[in-house]
């Protein structure tokens, strides 16, 4: 087996946040991120970058951060109950966009690093990640070239790995509270070990670069788009969806929060302004309509 080096995906990280910042700031044309480097009084530590009120960008962040420990909290060991009793590494880059315009999507990337060791037994690691696309008003073009950057992107690691990894994303951000996906998917990988550290680390690095590829083109395309006070309030209304999945469901918050990550980082994910509406029933036929019809698992490169 290929020899683990945490120092080699720690590098890797540390510069694609810069390079996602980089090319975000550009496509806002605007604002610029701001850091706050944090510490974490049980071991480590990260760089939080958020972006606020930009021509393009209302909120996003993007953050990296590396915490360890003396054992793995409970959301970790009830998915891995062998990593109860080991001490632990954990690195990576997560980032939420909230875009201004409702023609521009909501995205979501993250990947990340754990390793559990303990005297005198080989070590348990693995890596994970993905992006996913949530869209207010989606636009089939955007859906599949979405598609397209992920399928690619995997294609060198094995025939099945997009379509595999494309239904666990699918599985992942669905709401089962309202029996709806989060968006219309993209990839979502766990427990990636199988390969070696190797062939495994670079498809995280493949997913990590490959996120500015799938979404700046998307940002280009949708930001002049008009809007309405309507369409930005049902922007707001479906975030509200956004947070509901992020409280509820997501296991990234959950093991942040139990392993004393900082709160704010954490819950930078969330959009800067959601609404909530009773029983609210979009008006049949209608854009806000369509969207719903995106909220299911489709082969989107088929269509």
């Amino acid at each position: 087996m290929s020899k683990i080096n945490l120092d080699t995906v720690k590098a890797f990280l540390l510069q694609l946040q810069d390079n996602i910042c980089q090319g975000l700031e550009a496509a806002d044309g605007n604002a610029q991120f701001v850091e706050d480097a944090w510490e974490r009084a049980e071991g480590g530590g990260g760089r939080t970058r958020v972006i606020r009120n930009g021509d393009v960008i209302e909120q996003g962040g993007v953050n990296y951060s590396h915490v360890f420990g003396a054992s793995m909290p409970a959301s970790a060991t009830a998915h891995r109950p062998e990593l109860a009793g080991r001490s632990f590494h954990a690195c990576g880059v997560s980032l939420v966009i909230h875009p201004k315009n409702p023609n521009i999507p909501t995205s979501h990337a993250n990947v990340r690093f754990f390793i559990a060791e303990k005297e005198g037994e080989e070590p348990i690691w693995w890596f994970g990640g993905g992006f996913d696309l949530t869209p207010f008003y989606p636009v089939l073009e955007d859906v599949k070239h979405w598609h397209q950057v992920a399928k690619d992107l995997c294609a060198p690691f094995g025939g099945a790995v997009y379509s595999d990894y494309k239904k666990w994303c699918d599985e992942y951000f669905y709401l089962k509270h309202r029996d709806e996906t989060r968006g219309v998917g993209g990839l979502f990988f766990d427990d990636l070990n199988q390969w070696g550290f190797e062939k495994s680390f670079a498809f995280m690095q493949a997913v990590g670069n490959g996120f500015l590829d799938a979404y700046l083109p998307i940002i280009e395309k949708r930001k002049d788009t008009p809007y309405s006070e309507q369409e930005r309030q049902f922007q707001l209304y479906r975030r509200g969806r956004y947070v509901e999945f992020n409280l509820v469901w997501d296991r990234g918050t959950l093991f942040g929060l139990q392993t004393g990550g900082r709160t704010e980082s954490i819950l930078m994910s969330m959009p800067p302004l959601a609404r909530w509406e009773y029983d609210f029933q979009p008006e049949p036929g209608s854009k806000e309509a369509e969207l719903y019809n995106y909220l299911t698992p489709k082969n989107w490169l088929a269509m």
